[in-house]
């Protein structure tokens, strides 16, 4: 069943919640990825890259956040020291998923300010370390509750890169933004955003309309893969017992 068509699957589809779904939409970024180290931002971000290392990733390397390699139970794998991580964020060796207060169509992310840079309507986080991450290594987005407010015609400052921007970066690589509404790619000749799949649930009109710029829409939108049974007892037994996952995505 496409979603083109404008119907919804009905809510209970399959046996997976929104939130699940979302797990393995994020999860489905690090495929065939490799012995790269991941660095995921967000509960289902995090939980998605436990999931992968546990199946279909499994050389996947996580971190705690800070200093040493772990396995997906916590269990110290070793030690990360600032300079080797340095050098897998320069080389394009990690993947990181982070989050975005803005998007544009070529993926330009701002987390910095709303409003003018010189006097802003709000203050956010700040540039942090988003054009490194942008432009050294393959970096994802994950965006808990899609809106126009966040996919906007024009980021007011852009803090990750986009395509139209990053000319002669070698490692520089966007692929793919998960919301709470569907996935999203870039594969288009002229580089902007693609709608990959809408969760069960939902409608290309209700993603069309949540977008404040005009999306490349296939012909056929599929729905997000289904978690296998496995995934879920992992998602629901083993990695995320506490259901944070829902804190993100309640529906």
């Amino acid at each position: 069943m496409s979603g083109v068509t404008g119907e919804a699957a009905p809510t209970g589809h399959g046996v997976a919640s929104r939130a699940e779904y979302c797990v393995i939409a994020c999860a489905e970024a690090w495929r065939d990825g490799g012995e790269i180290l991941a660095s995921p931002m967000g509960l289902v971000p995090s939980v998605g890259a436990r999931l992968a290392k546990r199946t279909f990733a499994p050389d996947l390397l996580l971190t705690d956040g800070e200093a040493l390699i772990v396995d997906p139970d916590g269990t110290v794998e070793g030690w990360l020291p600032y300079r080797k991580h340095l050098e897998l964020v320069a080389g394009g060796r990690r993947h990181v998923m982070m989050g975005a207060s803005q998007i544009d169509r070529y993926g330009n992310q701002n987390i910095s300010c709303i409003g003018d840079w010189a006097k802003p309507a709000r203050q956010l986080l700040g540039v942090r370390g988003a054009p490194v991450n942008t432009l050294n290594n393959a970096t994802s987005y994950w965006i808990p509750k899609h809106s126009r407010r966040v996919f906007v015609e024009k980021v007011d400052m852009v803090c990750g890169v986009g395509y139209d921007r990053a000319a002669g970066a070698p490692y520089h690589r966007i692929p793919r933004v998960v919301s709470d509404l569907g996935v999203f790619d870039f594969a288009t000749p002229d580089r902007t955003m693609r709608l990959v799949s809408v969760h069960p649930g939902v409608t290309v009109d209700q993603v069309r309309q949540a977008t404040g710029f005009g999306l490349v829409i296939p012909d056929e939108v599929p729905y997000t893969r289904e978690p296998t049974a496995a995934e879920l007892r992992l998602i629901r037994e083993v990695i995320d017992p506490g259901k944070t996952r829902a804190g993100e995505v309640p529906v």
